[in-house]
């Protein structure tokens, strides 16, 4: 007869954990985002997904500049194996500054865990790009997290001068965080400021960021890390991303 304990031969449907909550937005942007490129009629259609969204998650920048001795990855790793209890076979962290513990948390996880920068930097170079600007927490330009990419992929990077910069993270936490919308005069500032570097595209490399692009339709000089995210963590379930732009 069959019951609970009978074998089960179906294939297993794999399962994105999304390692989430910092920030929340950005999270709740990935997930959102998905669901909107996944080809589906019907709920059975998406992918089967788990989220942590643990916002009290320590703050990644303060730590990595030696402003707080919260370590953020003791719950970081917590929320992964929770993730992985629950059923997640590949993991998604839909924040660029966490990435500063990437190789601590890939190598204390049994699953797979996506790179962000690492494909964004690869996508941008399949596009095309020479130079690329950093746009990004000061966590993660100190931390040297997609200059160590474009050195691998072999593309030349720039970064705001220290007054753009500072430009860069009154949007991030003086306002994205905060609920609001992007001062645009400001954004333009920091963007002329890579192009005058030279720089023939930028990096979204904060998921704040991100909502810049969503909510004012930003051009193709920007390539936005939760895109790349994005499309990776659907081919990663087995489904071909829709409706993103042909270079995706």
């Amino acid at each position: 007869k069959g019951g609970p304990d009978m074998a089960d031969n179906t294939p297993r449907r794999p399962v994105l954990g999304i390692l989430g909550g910092l920030g929340p937005a950005a999270s709740c942007y990935l997930y959102q985002m998905i669901i909107d490129h996944t080809p589906a009629a019907r709920d059975q259609d998406h992918i089967d997904l788990v989220i942590s969204s643990r916002a009290s998650t320590p703050d990644r920048t303060a730590f990595i500049l030696g402003q707080s001795d919260e370590d953020p990855f003791t719950v970081m790793e917590q929320d992964g194996r929770s993730l992985v209890a629950y059923g997640a076979t590949v993991l998604a962290i839909p924040c660029n500054t966490a990435h500063y513990f990437y190789d601590r948390l890939a190598a204390a996880l049994p699953v797979p865990v996506l790179n962000m920068p690492r494909l964004t930097v690869a996508e941008a170079k399949a596009r095309g790009c020479k130079k690329l600007g950093i746009l990004a927490t000061e966590g993660t330009l100190l931390a040297g997290t997609y200059q160590l990419m474009c050195g691998e992929a072999g593309l030349d990077w720039a970064a705001p001068c220290p007054a753009r910069q500072q430009d860069v993270t009154s949007l991030i936490y003086g306002q994205i965080k905060q609920g609001r919308r992007a001062d645009l005069a400001q954004f333009g500032a920091v963007v002329a400021d890579l192009e005058q570097q030279g720089c023939d595209m930028a990096v979204l490399g904060c998921t704040e960021l991100s909502l810049i692009k969503r909510d004012e339709h930003l051009g193709p000089f920007f390539i936005d890390s939760t895109e790349v995210l994005c499309r990776a963590a659907l081919r990663a379930c087995g489904v071909e991303p829709v409706g993103f732009d042909d270079f995706a």
